[in-house]
Order: C-alpha cells, then sequence, then structure tokens
C-alpha cells in the first residue's frame, strides 16, 4: 500500500488530506499544495482532475517545498498510486498511429532513444509488463508521461503533446 499526504502550506503545515489510492479529483479536500509527503508507494500527481495535464513522479520521501522543487504551481487535481511490481517489464513503441509502421521493444531503462533506436517520434506503444516513465529529453528530463499495462493508439492516449520522447525508465520502488 501507499500513502501520500497533500499540505496546503509548505513545510507539512496546514489543512492537509491523506491519500492511500487514486484519486480522479482532489479539489474538494484542498484549496492548493505547497508541500507533499510520501510516506509509502511512488504515485503521479496531477495538475488536473481526472489524471490529465501536467504529471510528476513522486516516490517515498518529504517535499517540504515542492513547487520551488519540481517547477509546477500549486495546483494538485488528482493522483494515481502506482503499484508495486515484481517481473519481467517489457513494452514495444511504434513510429506510426495505431500499433504501425516500425516496432522496437524494450526491456530495460534506455536514456537516450535516439543513440539507441535512431528515432525520437513515438505515436504508439504497448505496455505488456511493469510500469514506465516517458520522457521529452534524453537523460530522463523534461516533461514525463506514465504508462500502465495497455495499448496507447495515440501519444495523446498517455498524455502527451507530441510525440517526441528522449527516453524511457522502467517504474521500480527502490
Amino acid at each position: 500500500m501507499g500513502k501520500i499526504i497533500f499540505y496546503e502550506e509548505g513545510n507539512f503545515s496546514g489543512r492537509h488530506h491523506e491519500c492511500m489510492s487514486d484519486c480522479a479529483d482532489l479539489h474538494s479536500y484542498f484549496n492548493r499544495c505547497h508541500s507533499i509527503r510520501v510516506e509509502s508507494g511512488m504515485f503521479m500527481i496531477y495538475d488536473r482532475s481526472n489524471y490529465m495535464g501536467h504529471q510528476h513522479f513522486l516516490r517515498r520521501g518529504d517535499y517540504s517545498d515542492y513547487q520551488r522543487m519540481m517547477g509546477m504551481s500549486d495546483c494538485v487535481r488528482s493522483c494515481r498510486m502506482i503499484p508495486m511490481h515484481r517481473g519481467n517489464f517489457r513494452m514495444r513503441f511504434y513510429d506510426r498511429y495505431d500499433m504501425a509502421g516500425q516496432m522496437m521493444e524494450l526491456s530495460d531503462d534506455c536514456p537516450n532513444i535516439m543513440d539507441r533506436f535512431h528515432m525520437s517520434d513515438i505515436n504508439s506503444c504497448n505496455v505488456m509488463d511493469g510500469h514506465w516513465l516517458m520522457y521529452e529529453q534524453p537523460n530522463y528530463r523534461g516533461r514525463m508521461y506514465y504508462l500502465r499495462p495497455g495499448e496507447y493508439r495515440r501519444f495523446g492516449d498517455w498524455g502527451g503533446m507530441s510525440s517526441r520522447i528522449g527516453s524511457i525508465q522502467r517504474l521500480m520502488d527502490l
């Protein structure tokens, strides 16, 4: 089980809300969020309801001023708990929509998609095993997107604004 606590003020003060599962709309629990404590597990937080908008990955730890650390606004509107995955990781990604075109398979972290696969546009993918983060830039930087097992027929299905992906990382609770 995971547990995340959102605080309206910095340094874990003010009104707060605890969450131990996915929550599609946090707006009714607090007006703003200036600090976060992840007591256990891993979570994705979103700046819009229903797991939309900018995403940020948080693992166990204290984020006393998460806005400054993460470069996000004080607007946290939904969160998703990332379940622990034990076993293999495997995903296929494609340069065209609907799992068409050139296909590449990945079972480990890839810090630079262009160097390894000589492509940077991923238009669709199929996550067979594990949970993954895609980043717009190489070396796990830039805007990120959480992918859980399933088919993503277009980059918009994972929240992408474009098909440009620079790196991909497995999500493992260390």
